[in-house]
């Protein structure tokens, strides 16, 4: 299957009498984007690090208060890399690369295999050819067990594990289109780096040092997981499916400044999706006009979740 262009984007029918203006419009990064991105990396490692001081101490507590922050902080991580696949973190391309494939590794999320498949998931959002890289289709008619399934999504893991195996063994296909053999070399090579990463910790295991894959990695893998999926979930959740307007089929949340922090702007999707080179630091400048003009904008996590709740509790009753 070769992947072809893109259909337009589409604006809404307010677009021509007076409509969003600073919602769409395009914006390079500047060298003030990238420190603030260069802060954001700083205080992930600050909070990453005392994740795994906890983590490794005696204390029942400070286990699970260590596991938790770890947990927090890989899927942090994640919306970290999100941005650089975007390539609006830096000025130049080549650190989006660097830094976002040890951004991903805790989470098992290959930078290069994500970076194309997201991409395509911009291009094709509200039409068949939607490949978004996390399982959870938001197309599918909504259901408790979906929901729980995505929750506890651990066979992803699996898979990739497969993936890496498949990279090892040559054998790895893009399985969502052509890709550029260069593109192909890349993700290759980053399946491998994450094989090399599972072997270090399985031979940590096997000489005795068990605790530390086990509280640095395994624990806090197994609850970033939900995590990770409570964060992505209202982006096109409940949302109209079968357009390509992003004022449609598209969620924001305003949020708090805790919850854009933690979600690395995540929560303003609307403003992602209409221009999504903008650094994300900017989008919250824009907010304004997405409450003006989008069809899906809540206020909270929490009251998406509420509304969530009010669309599966008849199908949990039933």
């Amino acid at each position: 299957m070769t992947i072809t262009a893109p259909p337009a984007a589409t604006r809404p029918s307010a677009t021509a009498t007076g409509g969003p203006a600073l919602l769409f419009r395009r914006a390079r990064v500047s060298r003030a984007d990238e420190r603030i991105f260069v802060g954001k990396l700083a205080l992930l490692a600050v909070l990453t690090a005392v994740g795994a001081v906890l983590a490794l101490r005696s204390e029942p507590l400070s286990i699970v208060a260590g596991v938790l922050l770890l947990a927090a902080m890989y899927t942090h991580a994640v919306e970290l890399q999100h941005q650089c696949l975007h390539h609006s973190a830096f000025r130049r391309s080549l650190p989006h690369r660097l830094v976002g494939v040890p951004l991903g590794v805790p989470l098992l999320v290959v930078y290069s295999h994500y970076r194309v498949r997201h991409l395509q998931h911009h291009r094709y959002l509200g039409t068949p050819q939607d490949t978004e890289f996390f399982g959870f289709d938001t197309r599918r008619p909504l259901t408790v067990g979906m929901l729980v399934r995505g929750l506890f999504d651990y066979p992803r893991l699996g898979a990739v594990g497969l993936e890496v195996l498949r990279a090892a063994a040559g054998r790895w296909r893009y399985a969502h289109g052509e890709i550029a053999p260069a593109m192909r070399r890349r993700i290759v090579t980053e399946h491998l780096l994450l094989g090399v990463a599972v072997l270090a910790a399985v031979g940590l295991a096997l000489t005795g040092h068990g605790a530390y894959p086990l509280r640095l990695w395994v624990l806090p893998l197994l609850v970033a997981v939900p995590l990770h999926f409570l964060v992505e979930l209202p982006e096109h959740l409940l949302c109209e499916t079968d357009t390509t307007d992003v004022l449609r089929n598209t969620r924001s949340i305003r949020g708090s400044w805790l919850s854009t922090w933690f979600t690395n702007g995540n929560n303003l999707h609307i403003e992602h999706h209409a221009a999504m080179s903008v650094p994300i630091n900017q989008l919250p400048s824009r907010h304004e006009e997405t409450r003006r003009y989008g069809q899906h904008v809540q206020r909270s996590y929490a009251e998406f979740y509420r509304l969530l709740w009010e669309a599966v509790r008849p199908r949990a009753r039933a």
